[in-house]
């Protein structure tokens, strides 16, 4: 019988388990190769070989990480496809940081349960009513 404040222990599924390989030009980006494996550390073949990508995007806010899957069974081929996969993902963290920018500038802004006001426009711009 377990009790309720036990920590749940993390588990690792024997079944999917890959190898990790590291592959970069030092300049544009990193190829990882995730090889599976058998619980005993012997190449599965009965299941493919994944191709990712990674790279970092340069924003005002600093490097942004981008990672995305390269369709493709061999590392020449995962190469060869990084140029237009990184584009691709790009655009698609870029689409996602616009609308949650959107999402942000369009919440509402709801006073504390004290009954407050909002401020006016010319309080925030410092024109408002003398404070004396």
């Amino acid at each position: 019988m377990s009790s309720v404040n036990e920590p749940r222990q993390a588990t690792m599924d024997a079944t999917q388990l890959y190898r990790e390989e590291t592959f970069t030009d030092r300049r544009v980006g990193t190829v990882r190769r995730l090889t599976p494996v058998t619980a005993d550390g012997a190449t599965d073949a009965a299941r493919p070989v994944i191709f990712l990508g990674q790279a970092q995007v340069m924003t005002p806010m600093g490097a942004v990480p981008i990672s995305f899957e390269l369709d493709s069974p061999t590392l020449s081929g995962a190469i060869a496809k990084f140029g237009e996969a990184a584009e691709q993902a790009v655009q698609q963290t870029m689409r996602e940081l616009q609308e949650l920018r959107r999402e942000q500038a369009s919440s509402l802004v709801i006073p504390d349960a004290g009954g407050g006001s909002l401020p006016s426009p010319g309080d925030l711009l410092g024109r408002g009513r003398s404070r004396r």
